[in-house]
């Protein structure tokens, strides 16, 4: 069993005597000295299948992803719009599951150090075992989890399993959250904050949310943990835009139709060169 310190920069899980420092926060760390903007990206894992799946997100990995999410397939992804909705029925026909998910994490991790998180809702997570899981995705390479439908006041019952594993639990804050509450959430917060930019369901949009900065500018004072803004993002500007007030961009259903579409490579490149720019 490990224990959490935290130390400088972010936190650190001693195995013996070695101190093991999360990819999540290593990579924000890298993105920082470099003065650079970070890219997360989202795809749902066995969408359309295994092998295509695989593939793009070996794609996304080399064009220039940060930060992986993977989208852990759900019958009833309430939070999310169409276009994940119905990557999630595609992998399930499939035949995808939490264990080929964790397959999944295990063959990516052995060709890329990129931080991947895990990216579903809890009731999968709950029927596989939270303690269970929790041990398995550490064992795959996986650095944290973010679970839309378990809000923070039941949250408990998967975080003890996370912070044993030296995972971290992203915590997710939408506009219509007060700084108060927010203060509350982001007390123990890890990793670094997914800031919804807008109210509703996953998916492309026209416009970035216009009132992005001022709700950036509260979370700032609420925590130090980099944030990352996301729902909506579907191109290089609006990742640019998106970015000037954030420190990472999320893009989700962008990226899976132009899976869809064999564009993928030419999407990501283009977010990954606007926020270089």
């Amino acid at each position: 069993m490990g224990v959490l310190h935290i130390v400088g920069f972010g936190v650190f899980f001693v195995v013996g005597s070695l101190f093991i420092m999360n990819r999540i926060d290593k990579k924000f760390k890298e993105l920082k000295d470099a003065g650079r903007k970070g890219f997360v990206g989202y795809l749902t894992v066995g969408d359309p299948d295994i092998a295509v799946s695989e593939q793009n997100i070996r794609t996304a990995i080399e064009g220039g992803v940060d930060i992986l999410e993977l989208g852990v397939p759900f019958s009833d992804p309430t939070a999310d719009g169409p276009t994940i909705q119905a990557a999630s029925q595609r992998a399930l026909a499939a035949g995808m599951s939490v264990s080929g998910v964790l397959d999944m994490v295990r063959r990516i991790r052995a060709d890329y150090d990129v931080p991947i998180v895990l990216f579903g809702y809890a009731n999968p997570l709950f029927r596989y075992g939270y303690e269970k899981v929790c041990a398995d995705a550490l064992a795959a390479g996986a650095d944290g989890m973010l679970i839309v439908n378990l809000p923070h006041e039941e949250s408990g019952a998967l975080t003890p399993h996370l912070d044993k594993q030296g995972m971290y639990f992203i915590s997710l804050v939408a506009p219509t959250t007060s700084k108060e509450r927010a203060r509350t959430i982001l007390a123990g917060a890890k990793g670094f904050v997914y800031y919804i930019m807008v109210t509703g369901v996953t998916g492309a949009r026209v416009e970035v949310a216009v009132d992005i900065v001022g709700h950036v500018s509260d979370l700032r004072d609420c925590t130090d943990l980099p944030i990352a803004v996301g729902f909506g993002v579907s191109n290089g500007a609006q990742a640019r835009k998106a970015a000037e007030s954030a420190d990472a961009v999320v893009v989700g259903s962008a990226l899976i139709k132009a899976a869809q579409a064999g564009t993928l490579d030419t999407l990501v490149a283009e977010i990954r060169t606007a926020l270089d720019s």
